[in-house]
């Protein structure tokens, strides 16, 4: 009997221990549950405040996108008023330059007033030279009693510039202009080195005369924006006499 007991109280202490031991793992197991229940819980609140930030920065980037486009359609329109306004001034530019031209002519002043102003600066755009000597209505006379006149000349690096100004400018006139430069060193036989380029400055130039003007070699100055600007077609280079 006393091994019967004995055997009985190492099986209840054995039941105990093991009741004990199940009773210590199912409380981790509850209070781990319930760490992972707070922390779903506290995982949900965030993930609520999260979205509400994120509607709430959807619809400022909606309103930006609205002032956005506002902004892009008032660029627009000042673009087309500054284009217009442009336009505009562009308009009454020439329409002044013409204007001048037209009293140049009248006064018979338009080398002084429209040439002599704009061959330096059109020389310095084109061919990237600063003339180093300028001159209008220059007049020779050669020892055989032949005279000429030439409406303006310039000398820049390795080239003259002879100019020859019209009011209204015609096929005729490119023609007596060429004439006018085969002849132009035995008149002026100090740029005899240099290579010539040809000018004819007008107020205004119609297409034709200046495709004719273009296959001769001749650089064409009329009123544009500027007081005379180069009509060439781009790219045009002019010939070197």
């Amino acid at each position: 009997m006393p091994q019967v007991e004995e055997r009985v109280d190492r099986l209840e202490q054995t039941l105990q221990s093991f009741i004990t031991s199940v009773g210590i793992e199912f409380n981790k197991l509850y209070n781990s549950q319930m760490r992972t229940e707070a922390e779903l819980r506290a995982f949900k609140d965030e993930m609520g405040v999260f979205k509400d930030e994120m509607r709430a920065f959807k619809d400022e980037m909606r309103i930006f996108k609205d002032e956005m486009g506002t902004f892009k359609d008032e660029m627009r329109t000042f673009k087309d008023e500054m284009r217009a306004f442009k336009d505009e001034s562009r308009q009454i530019n020439r329409e002044m330059n013409m204007q001048w031209g037209a009293m140049a002519k009248k006064m018979g002043t338009m080398t002084e007033d429209l040439v002599a102003p704009s061959i330096p600066r059109i020389v310095r755009e084109e061919f990237g030279l600063e003339l180093e000597s300028f001159g209008i209505r220059q007049r020779r006379r050669l020892p055989d009693g032949r005279t000429k006149e030439y409406d303006a000349v310039g000398a820049a690096g390795d080239l003259v510039f002879v100019d020859s100004t019209k009011s209204t400018l015609d096929a005729s006139d490119v023609k007596d202009f060429i004439e006018d430069i085969l002849v132009f060193r035995d008149f002026f036989p100090e740029y005899r080195e240099k290579k010539l380029i040809g000018i004819l400055a007008t107020l205004r130039v119609e297409e034709n005369v200046l495709k004719h003007a273009e296959k001769q070699g001749l650089l064409v100055l009329a009123v544009g924006d500027q007081l005379l600007e180069v009509k060439n077609t781009p790219g045009f280079k002019p010939k070197e006499w």
